[in-house]
């Protein structure tokens, strides 16, 4: 069976024909895979959707409850046969609940990865390589320029910054499923303990980690509506990076903008932000790690989708790997 008769791009998202299923598809279908819980990825109005429970809880909190016809639980490792094809789910290390689609049928493996990192994170299973005919990975970070550095040296810089400037609050961009988390634990790991102040945003979500057994200490909402200006001086304050562009993030004491993501690597596009202290933490594999995970894979083809796929097709093509870009449309840079 040729790769492309298992699966291939339609307007709808990546189709396979013998088992008449989509995975993230980004328009309602009858029966979707997902990968992970960022809505574009997950999106709601499809007649079943099979995912880890994880990704269906986050689902139901985020779309409510009647978010799709029927669902299904995938645990991780377990193969479900699907019209005589094998689907298996395999950690993807991205956000909390995030898998990789591993696709099997007539002796063809395909391996959808969906987004993925490969930094250790706290908050969620580790990237778990597995071995097939064609690895279908992302690259939202496919340039040589991007590569993160270690995580925990940018909560180092930003616990440094609380410490230089005590009077003032340092409010950290993080979007609201999986980087906000992380940053987070990671502020507890590396010995926080005072309370972090959140946006109403990501209190469900970060409930959700909580109750998961993800330990990110005492949250308290940041609303200065019913709370004194001063009651934030010093003060780590998380919320999504929209909520920073408008008037509630003017309401602190001499705010310190801050944002985590792996754009930051790009000064410009800090500046142009008005971030002043920007956070090199991503959510997905950067240069190095998209590279050596296409190697560990072990696949002879790999096909490039969202992100900057020209880059990786190239350098996989003087490897010696076929490959080639997919064009999906409407991925964006949710979990950055």
């Amino acid at each position: 069976m040729r790769a492309s008769d298992l699966l291939h791009p339609r307007p709808e998202g990546l189709y396979c024909p013998p088992g008449d299923f989509f995975i993230d598809p980004v328009r309602p279908v009858s029966r979707a895979l997902i990968t992970h819980g960022h809505s574009d990825h997950a999106r709601s109005g499809h007649r079943s959707v099979l995912a880890t429970q994880q990704t269906l809880d986050i689902m139901g909190l985020r779309y409510g409850e009647g978010f799709a016809g029927t669902t299904q639980a995938a645990a991780l490792g377990e193969a479900i046969a699907l019209n005589g094809v094998t689907v298996t789910f395999h950690p993807a290390g991205h956000v909390l609940g995030s898998a990789q689609i591993e696709v099997v049928h007539q002796g063809s493996c395909i391996v959808a990865s969906g987004d993925y990192k490969r930094q250790r994170d706290a908050t969620c299973e580790p990237f778990e390589p597995v071995k097939c005919d064609v690895f279908i990975t992302e690259a939202t970070f496919g340039l040589p320029v991007f590569r993160h550095p270690p995580d925990t040296e940018e909560i180092t810089r930003l616990l440094k910054s609380t410490a230089q400037f005590p009077e003032r609050a340092h409010l950290v961009g993080a979007y609201a499923l999986g980087k906000a988390q992380r940053v987070m634990r990671l502020l507890r790991d590396a010995g926080y303990d005072r309370p972090i102040y959140i946006h109403g945003a990501l209190a469900k979500l970060s409930d959700y980690y909580q109750s998961q057994g993800i330990e990110l200490g005492t949250l308290e909402p940041a609303t200065v509506e019913s709370s004194r200006k001063e009651d934030f001086t010093g003060a780590i304050v998380v919320g999504p990076p929209s909520a920073f562009a408008d008037r509630w993030a003017r309401r602190f004491p001499d705010p310190i903008s801050c944002f985590a993501s792996g754009w930051m690597r790009i000064r410009q596009r800090a500046k142009q932000g008005g971030v002043e202290l920007p956070l090199i933490v991503s959510d997905h594999a950067d240069w190095d790690e998209l590279t050596a995970t296409i190697r560990e894979t072990g696949a002879g083809e790999i096909w490039v989708t969202h992100g900057r796929e020209e880059a990786l097709v190239r350098w996989c093509e003087l490897e010696g790997i076929a490959a080639r870009p997919l064009h999906l449309v409407g991925y964006e840079d949710e979990g950055d």
